[in-house]
């Protein structure tokens, strides 16, 4: 299932993640998932590399003179699903990450119909990882491109979400800097 589009040599290592693709593809398992609900699909996979596709309908629009347009949150939904998935193929098992930051440029309006994220690695380093997503319609034209940086956790413990806060309505005492 890999998109040749998505190969290239830029230096990535896959991580050990990169073979859990059945992992990736089962972790979304029982009750509400977002890609479960919104009916993506991973199009492609190579080290440090994603494509997601989504047949976005009028349903997740809003009408304009022109016709529909597909909301902002969710063309955001869809590149940052493409980001993270090419982060998740650079991990080790007890790697986990949290995006940190998360910009989106719309360059054209995405109308209903085939839309396709195309996420890649840019460079990795033992902590950060920094991320790149352009988006296209069936027509190849490109819609939107974003930019994320995702900090890599250890897979278990809070993995960066912290406990409730205290009785007192301070912050957790993990939390605390």
């Amino acid at each position: 299932m890999t998109d040749e589009r998505l190969i290239s040599d830029r230096g990535i290592t896959a991580g050990e993640r990169f073979a859990d693709v059945d992992e990736w593809e089962n972790r979304r398992g029982e009750g509400p998932h977002l890609w479960r609900t919104l009916g993506y699909r991973r199009a492609g996979w190579s080290p440090g590399a994603t494509a997601v596709e989504w047949d976005a309908t009028a349903d997740y629009c809003f009408p304009s003179a022109g016709g529909p347009i597909v909301q902002g949150g969710l063309v955001t939904a869809l590149l940052d699903a493409a980001m993270g998935g090419a982060c998740w193929t650079v991990l080790d098992r007890d790697q986990a990450f949290l995006t940190a930051d998360l910009r989106v440029e719309f360059l054209r309006s995405s109308r209903p119909g085939l839309l396709r994220a195309t996420g890649e690695v840019i460079r990795r380093t033992r902590r950060v990882i920094f991320c790149a997503a352009d988006l296209y319609d069936a027509d190849g034209a490109q819609l939107a491109s974003s930019r994320c940086t995702q900090v890599v956790l250890p897979a278990d413990g809070h993995a960066g979400r912290y406990g409730p806060p205290e009785a007192d309505g301070g912050p957790p005492r993990d939390a605390r800097g």
